[in-house]
């Protein structure tokens, strides 16, 4: 009985299993599903922190609005000139254009900061969520600023103007709205 042996090189690759050319492809490709799914990943919290930082500064910028018309009514009800305490004079706080800062917490009398971008950081009671200028609260990211300016006889323009920085970025939310003397 004579055997016959055939020798191919087909039976040798079968059993080899992967190169090192297909196994650097598979890394690869690894590599950069995995890189881009952590770049998506990261640049949904950038926004999100981004998104957040800026209703913030909405919501103050609309506190800042609400306090001087909170004075605008008071001096109403109390019968004086319906700009006393806010911008009558150039004594008052937040004389057309001067920066001046409002804390709804401490007081409703508005301040007068140094120099328009001076005002101070704001600071977030940690247990309340109240921002205000207390020194004993830690101090955020954020300041605010109002500035006046006259648009006639029975109407100004205030202007309100949040400032905070994130690392190396400076970011800015400004609003204005008119107020009527009514």
């Amino acid at each position: 009985m004579k055997k016959n042996f055939q020798f191919s090189i087909f039976n040798f690759q079968k059993d080899r299993g992967f190169t090192i050319i297909e196994s650097l492809v598979a890394i690869t490709i690894l590599i950069v599903a995995i890189t881009g799914t952590l770049s998506a990943v990261q640049s949904g919290i950038s926004s999100y922190i981004f998104s957040k930082d800026q209703i913030i500064a909405f919501y103050l910028a609309q506190e800042g609005f609400e306090q001087i018309r909170n004075i605008r009514d008071e001096n109403r009800l109390k019968s004086l000139g319906w700009l006393t305490g806010i911008s009558a004079n150039g004594s008052d706080p937040c004389y057309f254009g001067q920066a001046c800062m409002v804390d709804p917490v401490a007081s409703a009398v508005p301040t007068r900061c140094t120099s328009p971008g001076s005002c101070p950081l704001l600071r977030q009671n940690a247990s309340t969520g109240f921002f205000g200028y207390n020194v004993s609260w830690p101090a955020t990211q954020f300041r605010r600023e109002i500035t006046l300016s006259s648009v006639n006889a029975d109407e100004i323009s205030i202007t309100v103007t949040i400032n905070w920085s994130k690392g190396l970025v400076s970011r800015q939310f400004k609003a204005r709205e008119n107020l009527l003397n009514w």
